[in-house]
C-alpha cells in the first residue's frame, strides 16, 4: 500500500518505522522535518503535505493537538490539496471529537473516507507496535485501515462513527491522568508515613490495586524518572477536552478537574515537557515530601 504519514516526533516515528517493515511504501512530511533514521529506513521525504497524498493511497496524521490537525489537512499545501477521490485519511492524533466530525465532513465532500484512530501506549507502545487504537469511521474504511493498524498496535477497536474514536481517548485520558493521580497520592502518603515506598508498591501489585500505572509510573515516581514517554502539556490538553466536552454537555468532573490543575501546576514550574508521572510533583510540594531518590 501507498501510505503517507504526516507527524513524525515522539509517536510517529516508531509508527512510521513499524509501516516501512511492514513493507508499505511511505511518503513523509513533519513541520520539524523528516528525522534522517526515518528516510534511512525507507521514507520518501515530500516537501508538504499535498505533495504526500497526491503520492499516497493512505494519509496517516499524528500530530499534537486540534489546530495542528487543521492545518496539516486544510492549510495551503495541506493533504486535502493533494487528495484523490476514493483516498483514504486516517487521523491518529488525540484531539476534540467535535472538530473530529466537522473535518471528516470536509474531507467526505473530497470524495475521501476518514478516519479518527487516537491511540493509547505511549513511546513504549509505539516502538513495540502493542498500541491500543480506538477508532470511528465507516466500516468499510476500517477494514480497509485494519491490516495498517495491526504493524501498530494489538488492541483495534472500531468503536462507532466518527468522532467515537476521539471521545473513547478522552475517556482513556481520563482514567489516565486520574489512577496517576491516585498513584501518586498512594505512595506519598506511604513514603511519607515512613513505609519503603518500593516494597508498598510491590505488595500492591499483588492486590486488587494494581494497575499497569502502578506498576510503571510507580516506578518513575520511586526512581524520579520523568524523561518524557508522555508529557505532561499533551496530558494538560487532553483532559482539557474532557472538561471541554463535560461543559457542553452539562455534567461536571470534579476528579479530572482537580488532576488538570495538578497538571497546571507542574507546568506552572516548567515541568510541562517532563512526563505524565511527574504530576506526583505537585503533590509532593504540598506534602513537603518526595518519595524516592533518584536511580543511580
Amino acid at each position: 500500500m501507498k501510505i503517507g504519514f504526516i507527524g513524525l516526533g515522539i509517536m510517529g516515528k516508531p509508527m512510521a518505522a513499524n509501516l516501512i517493515k511492514g513493507g508499505h511504501e511511505l511518503r513523509a512530511y513533519s513541520l520539524s522535518g523528516v528525522p534522517d533514521e526515518t528516510v534511512k529506513a525507507g521514507a520518501i521525504a515530500e516537501a508538504n503535505g499535498a505533495a504526500v497524498a497526491a503520492a499516497s493511497d493512505v494519509v496517516i496524521l499524528m500530530v499534537p493537538d486540534t489546530p495542528h490537525v487543521e492545518a496539516a489537512l486544510f492549510d495551503d499545501g495541506g493533504v486535502a490539496a493533494g487528495l484523490k477521490k476514493g483516498s483514504l485519511v486516517i487521523d491518529m492524533s488525540s484531539i476534540s471529537p467535535i472538530a473530529t466530525k466537522e473535518f471528516a465532513a470536509r474531507i467526505n465532500a473530497l470524495g475521501c473516507d476518514y478516519l479518527d484512530a487516537p491511540v493509547s501506549g505511549g513511546e513504549v507502545g509505539a516502538q513495540q507496535a502493542t498500541l491500543t487504537i480506538m477508532v470511528g469511521g465507516p466500516q468499510a474504511a476500517f477494514d480497509r485501515a485494519r491490516p495498517l493498524f495491526e504493524l501498530m498496535g494489538k488492541n483495534i477497536t472500531l468503536v462507532g462513527g466518527n468522532g467515537d474514536g476521539q471521545t473513547c481517548k478522552v475517556a482513556n485520558q481520563i482514567i489516565v491522568g486520574l489512577t496517576i493521580e491516585a498513584v501518586g497520592e498512594a505512595l506519598l502518603f506511604a513514603s511519607k508515613a515512613g513505609a519503603d515506598p518500593e516494597k508498598v508498591r510491590g505488595a500492591l501489585m499483588g492486590g486488587f490495586a494494581s494497575s499497569r500505572i502502578l506498576e510503571l509510573h510507580g516506578k518513575r515516581m520511586i526512581d524520579r524518572n520523568f524523561d518524557p514517554g508522555f508529557r505532561i502539556e499533551l496530558h494538560q490538553k487532553d483532559l482539557g477536552l474532557a472538561l471541554a466536552g463535560a461543559r457542553q454537555l452539562g455534567m461536571s468532573l470534579p476528579n479530572t478537574a482537580t488532576t488538570q490543575e495538578l497538571m497546571n501546576a507542574m507546568a506552572a514550574r516548567g515541568g510541562s515537557q517532563k512526563d505524565h508521572s511527574a504530576l506526583v510533583q505537585a503533590l509532593e510540594l504540598m506534602a513537603d515530601h518526595q518519595i524516592g531518590q533518584p536511580k543511580k
